[in-house]
């Protein structure tokens, strides 16, 4: 099936082990994404280490600042669609640069200012470019891989920002610390614009740009019911791991009784189990897309049911967490790429509403487990959360596989009546 840019990937049903088989090596243009990758995880999150000093120096609460945080999320959530949309007949390495260029930019604005209402703008502005980025890169990296490397090679971008939470934020908020909170922003503001140089030698040009590329075929993509079962996919996976982990640090201090000094090296655990999750996932993903999409989930509600159970210990805790980095997390390149091929002739906007569903679940589990959190339930109460949201995944995860299965045998009937 061609799109914009090429053939982008085989009819979905196809299974690579049968025939194609995948490439030994990713190609260049993988690794240089992922870093683009890494620079958009760690200026989202790497706000959480600097909340005070960027509190105190605005003049805001600690809690009104975390609407950076907010703001960004919502950002992703429109701007990844909208984003695809607007960029729709440029060529996707143009689009690339001008998204890092506006990141650069944003974080000029974010380094510079001094009225939080202007932050909130820049931040708003910066995750409109991230979002662009995530979506025209996941398809440039799946096209560039093959369909029989594609959630492998999605899988290595997306690695890029889970290593940000194990390098990247841990580093910016040392680096705050050290030089003021605004000496991350510039750092970043430099990378971006170095990544656009880098983004411009090594990802290849579209070969038919001219192509006539219209929003109405674009739109069609929302015809298929696959594609609307992996964004569901999408949104209880991250809804059910992020709930829990958003609010992991009371877990630990409050039920587990560990320090709060040893709370970060745990969250380094949890990224650390991410970064392995998301290349794990994604080699097994090529080969074995609904076992992962199925097993993935599955395993991610036993691990948060036993934290639910085990949390009051320590060294179970600790272990527990690091898993449900590996496993709950682990079956996101997938359903990207899933999502990119049932788009059909709509992979840049397929990859897009993935995006988007991701923060979406992120946002509102979040909320929820805020809620739980205030209740009864205690410190326990994300975790119980997250256990219901997951356990959720298995149904559009197990349907999408038995339609997936039924399609060659309908084919077959149909070539033999």
């Amino acid at each position: 099936m061609t799109t914009r840019g090429g053939t982008l990937h085989a009819p979905a049903d196809v299974r690579f082990d049968d025939g194609e088989r995948p490439p030994t090596r990713l190609p260049l243009v993988v690794y240089v994404l992922a870093l683009g990758t890494f620079l958009m995880g760690t200026t989202e999150f790497v706000v959480a280490g600097l909340l005070p000093e960027i509190a105190g120096d605005v003049q805001v609460s600690v809690a009104r600042a975390g609407l950076m945080i907010t703001v960004f999320a919502v950002g992703m959530i429109v701007g990844a669609p909208l984003m695809a949309m607007l960029t729709l007949r440029l060529p996707r390495r143009q689009t690339l640069i001008i998204a890092l260029g506006v990141f650069a930019v944003g974080h000029v604005v974010v380094a510079l200012g001094s009225s939080f209402a202007l932050l909130l703008a820049a931040r708003f502005l910066t995750a409109l470019a991230t979002g662009a980025f995530w979506a025209v890169g996941n398809v440039v990296a799946a096209r560039a891989s093959g369909p029989a490397a594609s959630s492998r090679a999605l899988g290595v971008v997306g690695a890029g920002a889970m290593l940000a939470n194990v390098v990247g934020v841990p580093l910016g908020a040392f680096a705050g610390q050290l030089m003021g909170w605004r000496g991350p922003f510039w750092a970043l503001a430099a990378l971006g614009a170095a990544a656009m140089a880098l983004i411009a030698s090594k990802v290849p040009s579209d070969t038919d740009s001219d192509q006539a590329v219209s929003v109405r075929s674009e739109l069609s993509a929302l015809r298929s019911g696959r594609l609307w079962l992996v964004l569901a996919a999408c949104a209880t996976t991250a809804g059910g791991v992020l709930s829990t982990y958003t609010y992991v640090s009371p877990l630990l201090t409050d039920r587990a009784h560990l320090a709060a000094g040893v709370v970060p090296l745990v969250l380094v655990g949890f990224g650390v189990g991410a970064l392995a999750g998301f290349l794990v996932g994604g080699r097994l993903g090529d080969r074995r897309p609904h076992m992962t999409t199925i097993v993935a989930p599955a395993a991610t509600t036993v691990l948060l049911l036993a934290l639910c159970l085990l949390s009051g210990h320590a060294a179970p805790t600790v272990a527990l967490i690091a898993l449900l980095g590996l496993f709950g997390l682990g079956a996101n390149p997938v359903l990207i790429s899933l999502g990119v091929r049932f788009a059909g002739q709509a992979p840049t906007l397929g990859s897009a509403l993935t995006v988007s569903a991701f923060n979406l679940g992120t946002a509102i589990g979040s909320w929820i487990a805020g809620l739980a959190l205030a209740s009864p339930l205690g410190a326990t109460g994300p975790a119980a959360v997250g256990t219901g949201i997951a356990v959720l995944t298995l149904i559009p995860a197990i349907t999408i596989a038995r339609i997936q299965r039924r399609r060659p045998a309908a084919r077959i009937q149909a070539a033999t009546a």
